[in-house]
């Protein structure tokens, strides 16, 4: 494992051509690993909600659940930054009340920085938060919390003008300081025109080769989501569901077979002492 990740390092890497890699994870010992794998950024998402919390999307999850998941991964995390990802409805109200949630993932969860969906919109916010002293991640493209404003989950920046939005948006968030852009479900190349257009990083999920980095679910890139809906954008690395299923399996078999647990995983009592009993 290398040296912690450094926040103002990844312009210069950006510019050296060295691609970013962020994997989301939501809890201690997936954290870990990831970590161990020198993955440079991990981001606890609110897609937690569909993922392990078994909610149909990502609006009914809570500060209280994304605090409590983020606490569980930086305990585990010593080299990559940790993204907090700021809830639907944690920053939209007023600018105040943004600040002291994005303050929250900072002192109370251990986030390195934050991370908010929306372009203009938020661009304000988000300049609040960073003069607060709170790095920030922005989101554009497809943006879960406000799918049914997009019209559903479909790929965004399709057109000239969505597309020229889109860029016109990241242009406004790293002039309103963020220090990197998720782009998740837009084109290649409107992707990789974007990434070329700006100073900060950008991590594409959905999104191209062209951008300055990567970024996955844990859960999917190892196969382990819930039913059958995979994502073009998702590509498996591994078969753990298949392994735990397995395994699982084999547990069963030998607890009803009697053959689980064996003497040696018994603890066991001298004759005397038994005798005693």
């Amino acid at each position: 494992m290398g040296d912690k990740v450094d926040l103002g390092s990844l312009i210069t890497r950006k510019a050296a051509g060295e691609k970013l890699t962020m994997v989301t994870a939501y809890d201690f010992p997936f954290a870990r690993l990831v970590d161990e794998a020198d993955i440079d950024l991990i981001l606890v998402g609110d897609s937690l909600g569909n993922v392990v919390l078994g909610y149909p999307d990502t609006l009914p999850v809570t500060m209280d659940e994304m605090l409590h998941h983020t606490r569980a991964v930086s305990r585990g995390v010593r080299r990559g930054l940790v993204i907090g990802d700021m809830p639907f409805m944690s920053y939209n109200v007023t600018t105040p009340e943004a600040i002291r949630n994005a303050g929250r993932f900072v002192k109370e969860a251990g986030a390195d920085l934050v991370k908010l969906e929306g372009g203009e919109a938020v661009a304000d916010t988000v300049a609040a938060i960073v003069r607060a002293g709170m790095p920030v991640c922005g989101h554009l493209g497809l943006t879960p919390q406000t799918a049914t404003q997009l019209g559903g989950y479909r790929v965004q920046g399709r057109t000239a003008a969505t597309a020229r939005t889109i860029l016109a948006d990241a242009l406004r968030l790293e002039e309103a300081g963020s220090s990197m852009i998720v782009l998740e479900c837009v084109p290649d190349r409107v992707a990789a025109r974007i990434s070329a257009s700006l100073r900060i990083p950008t991590i594409g999920i959905g999104a191209g080769p062209g951008c300055d980095g990567q970024v996955l679910v844990l859960h999917d890139l190892l196969g382990l989501g819930v039913g059958d809906f995979q994502p073009r954008f998702v590509k498996r690395f591994g078969e753990v569901a298949d392994a735990t299923r397995a395994a699982v399996s084999a547990y069963r078999d030998e607890v009803v077979a009697g053959t689980f647990p064996a003497a040696e995983h018994s603890f066991t009592i001298t004759d005397e002492e038994l005798d005693k009993l």
